[in-house]
């Protein structure tokens, strides 16, 4: 669970997370926003990825797939992202192959970001970059995990200048941690519960009416009396993951303001003036049920792995960004277009009798279309379909076929 709220290297407020890489180079002050194009050098790399432009050989902290917001046309699109010490590079990715030069590029220096982001309801795994110019980049992540990693990875960059602020994200890594006894779907479940739930009250706030909402001093009273938090601070700390993963909402100036401004303590506020509501995503799932069309079963085994890969098509042969999520009990992987606002796979199988390998990086091997080479796997289910997909290196390549072959 993270608090990044308008941070940058003016000035940085406390937030909690994962280790951050350690950067030693200053970031460069530069205000272009436009797309670049950079000459390639003669080195090779493992990755999916080509050769790396000169602007890359100054050091890649972190690469990756995320999905952007355009800025023209306001569609998601998955995109191969580098971060350096003191930019943001993004790619698009065609074939299986990303183009020489970037599609972009964010400058870090007085940017801020804000994470988690929850400007959308059906990504709450977004994070927000705004330039020193005001420009905004929204960028949505495969997982919390990933978006934690890459949040604490690009703060750390934006203040590389100052080792302190990078010590401090340090020492306060992993402050609160989500007990393994607690599940968010059945924490909200019973604060729905008709009889001993969250009372739910209309009320006014800055001359607006809010009718469906509740108070959040009543919602820590409720978690420490229904045993799912010891003290006052522990709920404040479980009702901000319950915001961050996308269950309540803030409504109303008072608690909106916190989000924007507060610390990880501060997020929620343990406060008889602040508002606060379900989000519409959650309402949805319990209204919505029975419109699914897949089977429920598939999805009810327990996440083992899930992340970015590209996946060659059945019928066009074509090479797209999905998102991959495997499961056990029952074993099924399914992928998911990142592109979508609905959280719904577009495809996914069995692992049940299913054959998985590497393939070899030394040419285009049978079955695949286009020049597209090195980091491929190959899933053979039991009706003999073939899935062709590519991993970013041999190392996630490797990871995947470690964590799907116990299933098969």
């Amino acid at each position: 669970m993270f608090a990044f709220s308008t941070l940058s290297r003016e000035g940085t407020r406390r937030h909690s997370g994962v280790g951050v890489k350690k950067v030693s180079l200053p970031v460069k002050t530069s205000l272009s926003e436009e797309p670049v194009c950079s000459c390639l050098q003669d080195s090779q790399q493992a990755h999916i990825l080509l050769l790396p432009t000169m602007e890359e050989g100054r050091g890649i902290l972190k690469e990756g797939f995320l999905v952007k917001k355009g800025h023209v046309v306001p569609n998601w699109k998955a995109r191969w992202f580098v971060l350096l010490q003191d930019r943001l590079l993004y790619y698009k990715v065609v074939g299986g192959k990303q183009e020489s030069s970037p599609k972009g590029r964010i400058f870090l220096d007085g940017c801020t970001i804000t994470c988690p982001c929850l400007e959308y309801e059906n990504r709450p795994l977004v994070i927000k970059l705004r330039t020193k110019t005001n420009t905004d980049y929204f960028l949505d992540c495969c997982s919390r995990e990933e978006r934690d990693i890459w949040a604490l990875d690009i703060t750390g960059a934006i203040h590389a200048g100052n080792p302190v602020q990078v010590q401090q994200l340090r020492l306060m890594r992993n402050s609160f941690k989500l007990p393994a006894n607690i599940s968010l779907n059945h924490i909200v479940d019973k604060m729905y519960d008709s009889s001993s739930g969250i009372k739910i009250t209309p009320s006014t706030r800055q001359g607006s009416l809010y009718k469906e909402s509740f108070i959040g001093s009543i919602l820590v009273d409720w978690l420490i009396s229904n045993s799912f938090a010891a003290s006052r601070l522990e709920a404040v700390m479980l009702a901000s993951v319950l915001m961050d993963e996308n269950f309540i909402k803030p409504v109303g100036v008072r608690s909106i303001e916190a989000i924007r401004n507060g610390d990880l303590t501060e997020q929620f506020l343990d406060d008889s003036t602040a508002l606060y509501a379900f989000a519409e995503s959650y309402k949805k799932k319990i209204n919505t049920k029975e419109q699914l069309n897949i089977n429920i079963l598939e999805l009810s085994g327990t996440i083992l792995k899930q992340g970015f890969l590209i996946k060659q098509g059945h019928k066009r042969k074509n090479w797209k960004v999905r998102r991959f999520v495997l499961r056990s009990d029952p074993a099924f992987l399914h992928y998911y277009d990142p592109t979508k606002e609905d959280n719904k796979p577009v495809g996914g199988f069995s692992l049940r009798g299913c054959l998985v390998s590497a393939l070899e990086d030394n040419g285009v091997p049978t079955g695949v279309k286009g020049n597209v080479q090195g980091n491929l796997f190959k899933i053979i289910t039991k009706n003999d379909i073939h899935y062709y997909i590519q991993a970013s290196s041999k190392a996630e390549r490797a990871n995947w076929i470690e964590a799907i072959k116990p299933l098969t």
